[in-house]
């Protein structure tokens, strides 16, 4: 008996290698437009205004731009931390102008010195913050609601004690007598005082800023800050105390707050009542136009004063040339337009946010 035919069988031949294609230029392009998009347009509208309006061009005028940024870049930051957690801070403005009347009433009314008008409006800034903290994680309202209520809170409180009046040097008080205080030389130096040729505002906004960046891109809890706005329920799931987080980011910003309200109130020298009234729309601003550049897709604090610079710049040339405010508004509001487009259609990118990691990473961080 034959043995049987044993059919063999050959592995099917490797199809050979498809020939690399030409690298497309559409996608190249488009990154290239989405990253640097932003930076070329700071740059351009520079030297269109440099060209054209030669008092532009000068150091004082730059030096000068800056420390008119300073607040809202300072506010901007504050606003950026609350967005790195998914939320936002609209009380940004409030507490500004809640600090320029409280280290009002501290030097005019009671008299006191620079350090402790420093301290009573830090300490209240501070305070603030925790307040939206508590309200927001302890007692589960909504972030936007929080600090919205917040603010007609405090834009109303704030006025209570000085009846609705500017506070200045001078002014005769509700019960009859004279303020017996002043802004003192001192406390105005925060505004007007210069390290070399680099004026004290520049200087306060640049250290925040460094500070601000280092916390957020180069420590454990910026990451993990980055991570509970983009989702928040994974990394509770790994055993973060996602509400310690977005508490603290809450506090950040009534701290930068007050610093910033510190530097408005030094610059105008009275307790104005309107101070901080469109601070809260120029803070949004520069925040949501920093998340656009390089293409981050995520709040941060380089692309927020970029953005600052940007459009302090575009707002100084159109003075210059003499065009009204509502040409400003117009303008500002077409390079917030802009940086959303950049943001979230010419954007290749899914997630606007750093993706949260794996659970076992983030336990290893948070216990570490």
């Amino acid at each position: 008996m034959s043995e049987p035919q044993t059919k063999t069988i050959t592995a099917k031949q490797a199809p050979s290698a498809p020939s690399v294609e030409a690298t497309p230029w559409g996608p190249i392009v488009q990154n290239g437009i989405v990253k640097y998009g932003f930076i070329a347009v700071t740059i351009l509208l520079f030297i269109f205004f440099a060209a054209t309006q030669p008092a532009f061009r000068t150091s004082a005028t730059i030096l000068t731009m800056l420390k008119l940024a300073s607040v809202t870049a300072i506010l901007g930051l504050g606003m950026t931390f609350a967005m790195s957690v998914g939320g936002m801070d609209m009380s940004v403005g409030a507490q500004a102008g809640l600090a320029v009347q409280m280290a009002a009433m501290t030097m005019v009314f009671y008299n006191k010195n620079t350090f402790t008008a420093i301290f009573v409006v830090i300490a209240i800034g501070l305070c603030v913050g925790l307040l939206n903290a508590f309200l927001i994680v302890v007692c589960r309202i909504p972030d936007l609601l929080t600090t919205l209520a917040m603010m007609f809170v405090i834009q109303g409180a704030g006025l209570i004690p000085v009846s609705g009046q500017s506070v200045s040097s001078g002014m005769t008080m509700t019960n009859g007598n004279v303020a017996p205080g002043k802004f003192t030389d001192s406390f105005r130096f925060i505004n007007n005082g210069e390290l070399g040729p680099i004026p004290i505002p520049v200087i306060i906004m640049l250290v925040l800023f460094v500070i601000g960046w280092f916390v957020l891109a180069r420590t454990k809890w910026g990451r993990i800050m980055y991570a509970v706005g983009a989702n928040p329920t994974a990394v509770k799931l790994a055993g973060v105390r996602v509400g310690l987080y977005r508490g603290m980011a809450y506090v950040i910003c009534g701290f930068l707050s007050s610093i910033a309200g510190l530097i408005l109130v030094a610059r105008i020298g009275q307790g104005d009542v309107t101070a901080g009234s469109t601070s809260l729309l120029e803070a949004v601003a520069v925040t949501l136009v920093g998340t656009s550049v390089l293409g981050i897709g995520k709040p941060n604090p380089w692309g927020t004063l970029l953005g600052t610079i940007l459009i302090i710049i575009m707002v100084t040339g159109l003075s210059m040339m003499g065009q009204p405010y509502f040409i400003q508004d117009t303008a500002r509001g077409l390079i917030i337009l802009l940086a959303l487009l950049f943001s979230y259609t010419f954007s290749r990118k899914s997630m606007r946010f750093v993706p949260a990691t794996n659970v076992t990473q983030f336990k290893e961080e948070n216990d570490g």
